[in-house]
């Protein structure tokens, strides 16, 4: 697990090493064990490592090929570069590292290598012999890389803040980025908050050549979907699904550094941390982030499930004010604005402090074995699409006389929904996460017209562009959520904070393999009358009845409160800064602002938080108008 940065086209461009350099230095985070810079014709290549695997010097990066025509550096891991290894004797290997795997592999292959690695990955390769740049990012776009380009040169880095470290990146705001960002609280790719920055979209590559780039995709979300499976009886699926599972999780144990799991105690992680107790020889080092308020710890399911399966279990106590003692430094590790990712920054903070390098996440269970509330609720809202057969001003006055009744953020989610087309998928949806409508946004900004909706325009181009009508009903829930929230929301947050420490986080969950089968079992073996119904029986008796009918909890903070206190004149400073940006409405975000102190329950403290969020990132990374 690394950091990458570089630039391909050199031309005008003074002391280009010294360039990539400031790069690297920008994400040192990422990478505290080696740091490199390589020049070639007409390219620079930077890295910073982390290891993980072969920790010794020869696997430092850039790496170059034998014969020096392939340079490559490389953010991730290939979990199955020793099978790979075994298919290229022709190759003499002087290291264990899977990069080497992956240069050799190119060398054989070429692009074609990358639909035979399983893994995360995000790296950059230079073909010295025919001056060509190919820059990659893994199937469901787990790690990150962010280009940007200028008069026939390309900038690529794993993080924003190195591109702006250049200079020759305008740190200007992208005007139809911050209404996605205004409208669900993250800007969903390839866009970024920042003008003409952009991130290179999962399962794609990049190609360069003489100051051109192509675009390509390698692998799709719903394309690979094994729709046969849905003829497959019951009994084969769970079978299926358990060995799958086992499979990637034993395939994630590969590492020369200590390394454990997070243990929350919900389904997702026991069932990460029961399946590597069985992969491993020596017991399993958990870790669990608890609280001494019992509404907020989940502390005795996480003990129950040590128990069980005989780990090393570390309890983390922390009192709330840690975590308020501590946000300073979590603002400052952000590269783009996030809600919860403070949350993610202080859970690996702790973690790493305990000696941990490498971890295993549940991130992903819910995406693909329907685990949140909106797979229900889709399938609920489809069964009264006969109400959409009345007149919409009919349907709107009765949402607008709800959303005055109830006076809550809820409230005005179910009255945006009465005014839709229909209630398929495609169009409710798109207000699963939605933080402010149109028209609220009106309120505070000074934007008169809105562009197409981000998640609407992506759910439509899936459903019917790329035929994920076709996937049964709840798996097309699965790919607007893996396309959508945790593309752009958990795995920018988990990447961004667990980095921030050099602590490298690994999701069994999103094996492709798994994810490719699971999306085509039939809704009948998954439908949602119990938590993850189909995770839990295929896991048969590996997990204890407690854990499975728990009430699902999520990692909570006394958010409000702090900012009715404590973070009081942290949040007034920064909207303050916030309203007098010419997108924004000060007297707007005042009277927001005093409706969430005076306890209004549609102001929910996230709806203002993001927002403070949003002012303090546009400071500290002097983003212009």
């Amino acid at each position: 697990m690394c950091g990458i940065a570089g630039i391909a086209g050199l031309a005008g461009i003074e002391q280009p090493e010294g360039l990539v350099k400031r790069m690297t230095d920008a994400i040192a985070h990422r990478g505290p064990n080696a740091e490199g810079v390589w020049k070639g014709e007409d390219i620079v290549l930077g890295h910073r490592r982390l290891s993980i695997i072969d920790l010794s010097d020869a696997g430092n990066q850039p790496f170059h090929s034998a014969d020096s025509r392939y340079h490559v550096v490389y953010n991730g891991e290939i979990y199955n570069y020793r099978e790979l290894q075994r298919e290229l004797t022709e190759h003499t290997f002087k290291t264990s590292s899977d990069t080497e795997v992956l240069i050799a592999a190119w060398a054989k292959w070429g692009v074609e290598c990358i639909e035979r690695f399983h893994g995360m990955f995000a790296f950059a390769l230079w073909d010295a012999q025919l001056q060509e740049l190919f820059i990659v990012r893994d199937r469901l776009g787990i790690k990150p890389v962010y280009l940007f380009e200028q008069e026939g040169r390309v900038l690529f880095a794993s993080e924003i803040r190195a591109l702006l470290a250049t200079g020759l990146v305008p740190r200007k705001l992208d005007p139809e980025a911050l209404i996605d960002y205004l409208r669900y609280a993250t800007v969903h790719a390839p866009a970024t908050l920042v003008q003409g920055v952009r991130m290179l979209m999962p399962g794609h590559f990049v190609h360069v050549k003489n100051g051109v780039r192509s675009e390509k995709r390698y692998w799709h979300l719903v394309a690979n979907a094994k729709t046969e499976v849905a003829e497959l009886p019951l009994e084969t699926v769970r079978r299926e699904v358990r060995e799958r599972l086992g499979r990637s999780v034993e395939r994630r144990l590969v590492s020369d550094v200590p390394f454990g799991a997070f243990l929350s105690g919900g389904i997702d992680s026991s069932a990460v941390v029961g399946l590597m107790a069985q992969a491993s020889t020596t017991p399993v080092h958990t870790f669990s982030i608890v609280f001494d308020e019992e509404k907020f710890s989940e502390e005795r399911y996480a003990k129950l499930v040590a128990k069980k399966f005989n780990t090393e279990h570390t309890t983390i106590r922390l009192q709330p004010d840690d975590m308020l003692r501590m946000l300073p430094n979590a603002l400052e590790a952000m590269d783009h604005p996030s809600v919860d990712g403070p949350n993610t920054w202080v859970v690996s903070k702790v973690t790493k402090e305990a000696g941990i390098t490498m971890a295993l996440s549940g991130l992903g269970g819910d995406e693909i074995f329907a685990g949140y509330d909106v797979f229900a609720r889709t399938l609920g809202l489809l069964k009264k699409n006969w109400i959409t057969i009345l007149p919409k001003s009919l349907r709107a006055a009765a949402g607008a006389a709800y959303k005055s009744t109830r006076r809550t953020a809820a409230a005005t989610k179910a009255a945006e929904l009465m005014k839709a087309r229909s209630f398929a998928i495609e169009d409710t949806y798109p207000l699963s996460r939605l933080t402010f409508t149109n028209s609220e946004l009106r309120s505070f900004t000074r934007m008169d017209q809105f562009p197409l909706n981000s998640v609407q325009h992506i759910i439509s181009d899936l459903l019917h562009e790329q035929n994920g009508s076709s996937l049964p009903l709840l798996s097309q829930v699965s790919v607007s959520e893996l396309s959508t929230y945790l593309q752009n929301v958990l795995l920018r947050d988990t990447d961004q904070m667990s980095m921030a420490h050099a602590l490298e986080v690994r999701v069994p969950f999103l094996d492709h393999e798994l994810v490719e089968f699971v999306l085509g079992v039939h809704d009948q073996h998954k439908f949602p009358h119990t938590p993850k119904q189909l995770l839990v029986e295929s896991l048969g008796d590996l997990l204890p009845r407690e854990i499975v009918d728990r009430p699902k909890m999520g990692f909570t903070l006394p958010w409000e409160h702090w900012m009715k206190t404590a973070l009081k004149s942290f949040c007034e400073a920064r909207l303050a800064t916030l309203g007098k940006r010419p997108e924004f409405n000060e007297q707007g975000l005042q009277a927001l602002w005093q409706r969430f102190l005076g306890g209004d329950k549609r102001i929910t403290w996230s709806r203002v938080w993001y927002l403070v969020v949003l002012a303090d990132w546009i400071e500290r990374n002097g983003i212009e108008e």
